[in-house]
């Protein structure tokens, strides 16, 4: 339950921005790169006919959602076999991001939309396999570099976002040190700093200091 409160901001942002990108961009055989427990296989199943998992067999997610067991530089899958690609926070945990995402082209059919969840601002996770972070700029380059054309790349929160979610991570870092009858308070602070958080950015957003970018690219014919 805990985990839940200290990402509800997050996580509200991220889907609302994915369910927006899966109405416009997803459809036909989509393959979930990285896909760990498949946590938005419900939130694409509208949209799509089939939702392939793919995840590495070291992954520290449970492996029993993933389809497929293999690298993202790999994977076993015949060239322009999917119509959509799904790439969510996955990027920063490859060592070599050009390879992945030539990979990720590859599978694609041209024409077809990759749709990523890219991180900007964030504590290191799920070390030691967490290498880079990637501004806007970045983002685009890379996807121009690699067969993709970027149709769509917004922040998913603003400045106040961003500290309000990682104030509420910080937070539970200290709750093993509470006494039992305070572990309560440390929810509701953390619910209030994201709720107050989301309020603010609805009145002063800043873009350059986003947690993380979502968007789409269409896979350009080589």
């Amino acid at each position: 339950m805990a985990h839940l409160i200290k990402n509800q901001l997050i996580n509200r942002l991220t889907d609302a921005q994915l369910e927006r990108l899966g109405k416009q961009y997803a459809r036909g055989r989509l393959i979930d790169v990285g896909c760990g427990d498949k946590q938005y296989e419900s939130l694409f199943r509208p949209f799509v006919s089939e939702h392939v998992g793919v995840d590495h067999p070291d992954t520290q997610h449970d492996r029993a959602k993933a389809d497929i067991l293999s690298s993202g530089y790999e994977i076993p899958v015949p060239a322009a076999s999917f119509d959509t690609v799904l790439f969510t926070s996955v990027l920063e945990h490859m060592e070599d991001p050009e390879r992945a995402l030539r990979e990720c082209a590859r599978v694609l059919k041209p024409g077809g939309s990759m749709i990523f969840l890219i991180p900007f601002i964030w504590h290191v996770h799920e070390a030691p396999r967490d290498f880079f972070r990637y501004t806007p700029i970045g983002i685009e380059y890379l996807l121009n570099k690699t067969g993709f054309k970027v149709r769509d790349l917004v922040p998913v929160c603003g400045f106040w976002g961003t500290f309000g979610q990682l104030f509420a991570y910080k937070l539970y870092k200290y709750r093993p040190l509470t006494r039992r009858h305070v572990l309560g308070l440390t929810d509701k602070i953390a619910l209030l700093v994201q709720l107050g958080a989301y309020v603010m950015d609805r009145v002063d957003f800043d873009r350059d200091w986003a947690a993380s970018f979502a968007g789409a690219a269409e896979r350009i014919a080589p």
